[in-house]
């Protein structure tokens, strides 16, 4: 709700509904058993999000505004968590079917990884980030994650200390790499009508689309790609090349303009 560049994002309206809700929708179509909680800053309690968790009936956690770290740690904690999966809330195209991808990686090598991802780096069209973390994976971030970026992004400790945790990485089995060029989160008003018109050519034939059935749009409808195809490549890497060893350039992209 707090976003600078598209302030309370995840309640715009998506085919009468809030963007919220539609990403908990396809969240829940997951084929793997999960506790789902949204966790929110401390300052939004009683808010427009905690509202919406009680309607649709999912848990909301409230924590920390800037440590989303301690805020990940502390609902695992709280709801005794055997694995933490993470998930943006700034990912509503999220295909379902890539969760249980990396899901099923994870617990087809059980025992052998305390952090598996499918970004790191990426290949998945941005918008389709999950992250697993073992509660000692996790444990061990918080306690020893000082740097604000770590704090606030949850992960990066674990990226840039490679020695200290067993770390797997998921890619798109196409072979290609469409983490710069097909964006599919939303921080921009472009975003949000890019967002807003899949949904709307998608959802009302195949309320569970995929992330191909996406592409296959793009493909029949350049238009919806140019929506916002001048943000493809712009992520929170950009403020942070210089803090990250794991990050390279290529990895991301200035603000337009």
């Amino acid at each position: 709700m707090t976003s600078s560049r598209l302030p309370g994002k995840v309640m715009l309206p998506i085919l009468g509904e809030s963007l919220l809700f539609r990403m908990i929708e396809r969240l829940q179509m997951i084929k793997h058993a999960a506790q789902l909680v949204i966790a929110i800053p401390e300052e939004e309690r009683g808010g427009a999000i905690e509202c919406e968790a009680k309607r649709i009936g999912v848990p909301c956690f409230c924590g920390d505004l800037n440590n989303l770290l301690d805020r990940h740690y502390q609902v695992a904690r709280l709801f005794n968590a055997d694995i933490v999966l993470k998930i943006p809330s700034d990912c509503p195209l999220i295909d379902p079917r890539i969760i249980d991808q990396v899901l099923d990686f994870y617990e087809s090598h059980e025992g052998e990884y305390d952090y598996v991802s499918n970004l790191h780096p990426a290949t998945f069209p941005d918008g389709n980030d999950v992250e697993i973390m073992t509660m000692d994976c996790i444990s061990k971030v918080w306690q020893e994650a000082t740097r604000k970026l770590e704090l606030e992004h949850t992960t990066p400790y674990i990226w840039e200390n490679p020695e200290k945790f067993r770390i797997a990485n998921v890619v798109w089995e196409t072979g290609k790499d469409y983490s710069m060029s097909h964006r599919f989160t939303i921080d921009y008003l472009a975003d949000y009508e890019f967002i807003r018109t899949v949904f709307e050519n998608l959802y009302p034939n195949k309320p569970d689309f995929s992330c191909d059935d996406i592409l296959q749009l793009l493909e029949e409808r350049p238009d919806i790609y140019e929506i916002n195809a001048e943000y493809s490549g712009v992520n929170w890497y950009r403020n942070h090349l210089d803090e990250l060893k794991t990050i390279s350039a290529d990895q991301t992209k200035t603000i337009p303009g």
